[in-house]
Protein backbone atom coordinates (compact mmCIF):
# COMPACT_ATOMS: atom_id res chain seq x y z
CA UNK A 1 0.00 0.00 0.00
CA UNK A 2 0.98 3.69 -0.96
CA UNK A 3 -0.14 6.73 0.26
CA UNK A 4 1.33 9.66 -1.03
CA UNK A 5 1.41 13.03 1.49
CA UNK A 6 1.27 16.37 0.53
CA UNK A 7 3.40 18.54 1.76
CA UNK A 8 0.15 20.31 3.99
CA UNK A 9 -0.03 16.83 5.36
CA UNK A 10 2.89 16.05 6.21
CA UNK A 11 3.82 19.08 7.75
CA UNK A 12 0.43 18.38 10.02
CA UNK A 13 1.20 15.33 10.67
CA UNK A 14 4.64 15.87 11.75
CA UNK A 15 3.54 18.81 14.04
CA UNK A 16 1.12 16.29 15.63
CA UNK A 17 3.77 13.69 16.08
CA UNK A 18 6.14 16.42 17.69
CA UNK A 19 9.61 15.26 19.51
CA UNK A 20 7.86 11.76 20.94
CA UNK A 21 8.21 8.70 18.77
CA UNK A 22 5.30 7.08 17.26
CA UNK A 23 3.55 6.21 14.22
CA UNK A 24 0.26 7.04 12.42
CA UNK A 25 -2.21 4.09 12.25
CA UNK A 26 -4.59 4.50 9.09
CA UNK A 27 -7.89 2.57 10.58
CA UNK A 28 -11.62 1.76 9.35
CA UNK A 29 -13.19 2.64 12.45
CA UNK A 30 -17.01 0.28 12.23
CA UNK A 31 -17.61 0.69 15.93
CA UNK A 32 -21.58 2.39 15.63
CA UNK A 33 -21.64 2.00 12.31
CA UNK A 34 -23.84 -1.35 12.12
CA UNK A 35 -21.58 -3.97 10.59
CA UNK A 36 -17.66 -4.64 9.48
CA UNK A 37 -18.49 -2.91 6.43
CA UNK A 38 -19.77 -0.02 7.15
CA UNK A 39 -16.70 2.13 8.71
CA UNK A 40 -15.41 5.38 8.47
CA UNK A 41 -11.55 5.92 8.13
CA UNK A 42 -9.49 7.70 10.62
CA UNK A 43 -5.77 8.31 11.82
CA UNK A 44 -4.14 7.45 15.38
CA UNK A 45 -0.79 8.16 16.41
CA UNK A 46 0.29 4.88 18.31
CA UNK A 47 3.48 4.35 20.27
CA UNK A 48 4.54 1.43 18.19
CA UNK A 49 3.66 -0.97 15.06
CA UNK A 50 2.32 -4.36 16.25
CA UNK A 51 2.76 -7.66 14.43
CA UNK A 52 -0.47 -7.22 12.70
CA UNK A 53 0.71 -3.68 10.95
CA UNK A 54 1.51 -3.73 7.94
CA UNK A 55 4.00 -0.66 7.01
CA UNK A 56 2.99 1.92 4.29
CA UNK A 57 4.92 3.45 1.78
CA UNK A 58 4.61 7.33 1.68
CA UNK A 59 8.36 8.86 0.38
CA UNK A 60 8.04 10.62 3.35
CA UNK A 61 10.13 10.42 6.88
CA UNK A 62 6.40 10.23 8.64
CA UNK A 63 5.91 6.36 9.86
CA UNK A 64 2.63 5.33 8.11
CA UNK A 65 0.89 1.78 9.27
CA UNK A 66 -1.98 -0.50 8.76
CA UNK A 67 -3.68 -3.45 10.37
CA UNK A 68 -3.19 -5.95 7.78
CA UNK A 69 -7.24 -7.05 8.15
CA UNK A 70 -8.33 -3.32 7.67
CA UNK A 71 -6.27 -2.92 4.72
CA UNK A 72 -8.68 -5.08 2.30
CA UNK A 73 -11.08 -1.92 3.27
CA UNK A 74 -8.25 1.01 1.21
CA UNK A 75 -6.80 0.61 -2.85
CA UNK A 76 -3.43 0.13 -3.08
CA UNK A 77 -2.51 3.45 -3.96
CA UNK A 78 -4.41 6.60 -2.04
CA UNK A 79 -3.63 10.37 -1.62
CA UNK A 80 -3.87 12.60 2.13
CA UNK A 81 -4.11 15.94 1.92
CA UNK A 82 -4.82 18.37 5.10
CA UNK A 83 -6.69 21.17 5.69
CA UNK A 84 -4.30 24.18 6.46
CA UNK A 85 -6.91 25.59 9.21
CA UNK A 86 -7.77 22.30 11.17
CA UNK A 87 -6.42 19.26 11.83
CA UNK A 88 -8.62 17.15 9.76
CA UNK A 89 -7.50 15.41 6.56
CA UNK A 90 -9.03 13.98 3.10
CA UNK A 91 -8.08 10.92 1.44
CA UNK A 92 -8.60 10.08 -1.44
CA UNK A 93 -7.51 7.59 -4.64
CA UNK A 94 -8.31 7.23 -8.10
CA UNK A 95 -11.78 5.71 -8.09
CA UNK A 96 -12.95 6.85 -4.87
CA UNK A 97 -12.98 9.58 -1.68
CA UNK A 98 -12.68 8.30 1.70
CA UNK A 99 -13.48 11.20 3.63
CA UNK A 100 -12.97 15.12 3.50
CA UNK A 101 -12.68 15.33 7.43
CA UNK A 102 -10.85 13.17 8.75
CA UNK A 103 -9.74 13.23 12.59
CA UNK A 104 -6.36 11.88 13.79
CA UNK A 105 -6.24 11.23 17.74
CA UNK A 106 -3.12 10.80 20.28
CA UNK A 107 -3.48 7.55 21.57
CA UNK A 108 0.15 7.04 22.66
CA UNK A 109 0.67 6.18 26.40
Amino acid sequence: MKIQLTKQAELKLKNKLGDRPGSIRLIYDTEGCGCAVNGVPGLRIVDEPTTEDLAVETGSSVPFIVNRRQAVFFEDTMRLDADPEAYSFSLDSSGQSYGNHIQISDDRA
